[in-house]
């Protein structure tokens, strides 16, 4: 798997303890349903929980409303600076907590030992999930306009380097 490489952008951690003003608050079961099931699995393998990130949060709102405005949430990666993980549902009102378990089932094709997917299936949601570096996410769930999901989360620092393992 080859990743593109952006120059990281260092963010603050900003958790939900100072909710901001904006609109893009939202409450903590909101991002809890994101986070949740992401620090699960980030725990089955000895890894420290992610923290949220409103910064990360925005960047996401701000790509998924982009998807938006072109009217059909094309299932896109964003090509910005952080990690990011993409998720497009179809005929139902997908939770954030179902995406999430969409990337970490991922893990079935993961193969630690060569530190490859297996049966050439996509295994880089999960990965990025379990990158041992990263400690901040940032996520956004939108509904588009025919009625399907479009969720994003992005990571900070990102993950996916070529030649390493993830934890």
């Amino acid at each position: 798997m080859q990743t593109m490489h952006l120059p990281l952008v260092p963010l603050p951690i900003l958790t939900n303890h100072t909710p901001p003003t904006s609109s893009l608050y939202q409450p903590p079961t909101f991002f809890q349903s994101f986070l949740d099931p992401q620090n699960e699995a980030r725990a089955q393998v000895g890894l420290p929980p992610l923290v949220w990130n409103n910064n990360l949060a925005a960047f996401a709102h701000n790509w998924a409303m982009e998807r938006l405005e072109y009217g059909d949430c094309r299932l896109e990666h964003s090509g910005g600076p952080y990690g990011e993980n993409i998720f497009w549902g179809v005929g139902k009102d997908w939770q954030p907590w179902e995406a999430v378990q969409e990337w970490v089932n991922e893990r079935n094709w993961y193969d630690y030992y060569t530190n490859t997917c297996l049966y050439y299936d996509a295994c880089g949601h999960y990965t990025q999930i379990v990158w041992r570096q990263t400690t901040q996410v940032g996520c956004s769930r939108q509904e588009c306009p025919d009625g399907n999901i479009f969720m994003t989360c992005n990571y900070y620092p990102r993950g996916n380097w070529i030649g390493q393992r993830p934890y």
